[in-house]
């Protein structure tokens, strides 16, 4: 059994239409989930494994994301990373909305040039960014984005995500050979 809280307006989006998300989640995780609407309470049922992927689902969900794109977490390649802008800013409101300005980007650009470079979805949130993709593209899309809460130039961010994907690359051919 687990237990998670989510923001209360994301509880909607969990649910899903006359409750359809809740029940294609439970039917694709084997799980049982029940939801306190008013406290933002959720208790997930079913066996350790199950629980936990849940878990990261619902709170994919609760940090932003469609359920589709946190679906993805449910193929064992992909992780969810949540940054807490927080822990680098500190509860400083005006860094954090800068920040947060900053990694989304005119119109969405600089948010979608990071999940098209790194193959992952980011959802800024609240005081957090949250990320979904294969483990080591999503590492690369995290310390991208912790780049940029702490001042990086876009530029200089999209060369080190080229960089670090260059770098990745090459360790794959190396492993084959």
């Amino acid at each position: 059994m687990q237990e998670l809280k989510i923001p209360q307006e994301r509880i909607a989006m969990l649910l899903g239409k006359e409750g359809s998300t809740k029940r294609e989640l439970e039917t694709k995780t084997g799980t049982k989930i029940r939801v306190d609407s008013d406290e933002g309470d959720v208790l997930i049922e079913g066996d350790e494994l199950k629980c936990f992927i849940t878990l990261n689902i619902i709170k994919a969900i609760g940090r932003g994301f469609n359920p589709k794109i946190a679906l993805r977490l449910l193929n064992e390649e992909n992780i969810l990373e949540i940054i807490n802008m927080e822990d680098y800013l500190g509860n400083n409101k005006k860094k954090i909305l800068t920040a947060r300005s900053r990694l989304i980007g005119t119109g969405g650009k600089a948010r979608r040039s990071i999940e098209s470079l790194t193959f992952s979805n980011i959802s800024v949130y609240g005081k957090t960014v949250a990320i979904i993709g294969e483990i080591e593209k999503a590492e690369i899309a995290k310390q991208a984005l912790i780049n940029l809460i702490m001042g990086s130039k876009h530029g200089n961010v999209y060369a080190f995500i080229d960089k670090r994907k260059k770098s990745l690359d090459e360790e794959e051919i190396k492993a084959k050979e």
